[in-house]
């Protein structure tokens, strides 16, 4: 079983996992060019995360170390978020009635999302929850699961 970890802090992986840790490796912002999806499909132009795709598609399960940041996810990681678009064929479709990116390869990881941080109210914790596994349902994740580290 292989896992791929993504961190905003200092977490100790176990061999055989791969480690992406946020808070030491920024991600550069999409900027929309689309060369991932004509130039060289599957990859983008940036490369500084050709690393982490192929780990991240080959993966049994992906776990988010997240902080909450003013209530909502960090810039670095909607970063990472938007830079996942390669991993996806530019034709969409509306199976589910609603439309999403077609798959590019025949599977991709359950995700588990851990996170710690401070909400203003319940609703706002309710929106954070909602937003990663909406994120994750248009990625063709098999399953997501969103839970506040103790």
């Amino acid at each position: 079983m292989s896992t791929v970890i993504i961190a905003e802090y200092e977490v100790a992986g176990a061999a055989g996992e791969y480690l992406l840790n946020l808070s030491q490796r920024p991600v550069t912002g999409c900027s929309g060019c689309f060369r991932c999806w004509w130039n060289t499909p599957g990859r983008c132009v940036h490369k500084d995360l050709d690393d982490f795709y192929r780990a991240y598609v080959n993966a049994d399960t992906a776990i988010f170390y997240t902080t909450v940041s003013q209530g909502f996810v960090s810039g670095n990681l909607k970063s990472l978020f938007d830079r996942l678009l390669p991993l996806f064929l530019p034709y969409s479709n509306f199976h589910t009635g609603e439309s999403m990116h077609n798959k590019r390869y025949p599977r991709y990881p359950d995700i588990q999302i851990l996170y710690s941080g401070e909400f203003s109210g319940e609703a706002e914790r309710k929106c954070y929850e909602s937003y990663l596994q909406r994120v994750f349902y248009q990625f063709h994740s098999p399953g997501c699961t969103v839970e506040a580290m103790a």
